[in-house]
């Protein structure tokens, strides 16, 4: 279904190896992609190379060897570039947010990812996007869309279904970190610019903050202890922590997206 001309623009195409782990992990332990005889999952803007649809694949196959990926690219250069190491589970096309399949495959996707990709572009269109990528899912299929940094140790992203948003979920290498509110820099484009006193994400945030200062003295113990103990508290406090509390020793956090969602 490739529309005449992709939607969407050459964004800068930045991408570096293992710089999407974190996030290929959280699809890795989505339900649909463990179950679904074939799952269809698209790197959406791959980038300037196509290493981030390579990994993708590895790590996915580990948990569902039907898997296939698809890297979609506005940039014909770099869509050449994936053809190069294509192979039967691993696709690349020309398009944008319309996600155009081969045709070899079904005609809609299990999972979308879209990192790096939005954050190009401005708020207002954020929407749209959503809106085409969302007519491409398989029922029971989600988007994944967010930023991280070039190396992947800071990462947000809003997962969505056919209907809305979802969740939203950081995911923050634990060593080292002074505050967890330091993944505001690599928000989703939809909530960036709404990190202020006022907003539910700035009120999240630095609710979050506060937890990780409280049970500082656990990090005696290790940052992964400090990290399950401040999200504990946030449950205490009321916040809608959602998914498998399993998630939280890996430096990951998500919630319902109506706690963060823009005024």
């Amino acid at each position: 279904m490739a529309a005449k001309k992709p939607i969407g623009t050459i964004t800068r195409g930045t991408t570096n190896p293992n710089r999407l782990r974190r996030i290929d992990r959280y699809i890795a332990a989505l339900p649909i992609l463990r179950t679904a005889d074939e799952p269809i999952v698209v790197d959406l803007g791959f980038g300037a190379s196509p290493i981030t649809a390579i990994e993708l694949l590895q790590r996915l196959q580990k948990v569902n060897r039907g898997t296939h990926v698809v890297g979609i690219e506005i940039d014909r250069e770099r869509v050449e570039r994936g053809l190069a190491v294509a192979g039967p589970n691993l696709h690349f096309t020309h398009g944008g947010f319309e996600v155009p399949l081969p045709a070899a495959l079904a005609n809609s996707a299990t999972v979308i990812r879209a990192f790096n990709v939005l954050r190009q572009y401005d708020e207002s269109e954020v929407a749209a996007a959503w809106a085409l990528m969302q007519k491409r899912l398989t029922p029971g299929g989600v988007i994944v869309e967010g930023t991280c940094d070039e190396i992947g140790r800071l990462a947000s992203w809003v997962t969505l279904d056919a209907t809305g948003p979802i969740s939203f979920t950081i995911s923050l290498r634990l060593s080292g970190l002074e505050m967890p509110s330091k993944v505001a820099e690599r928000l989703p484009k939809i909530l960036i610019h709404h990190n202020q006193p006022g907003e539910k994400i700035h009120e999240f945030l630095s609710a979050l903050d506060m937890a990780w200062q409280t049970n500082s003295g656990i990090g005696a113990f290790g940052a992964a202890q400090r990290w399950v103990a401040s999200c504990k508290q946030l449950v205490e406090a009321g916040w809608p922590i959602v998914g498998d509390h399993k998630r939280w020793r890996l430096g990951e956090i998500s919630l319902d997206w109506k706690a963060v969602q823009p005024n």
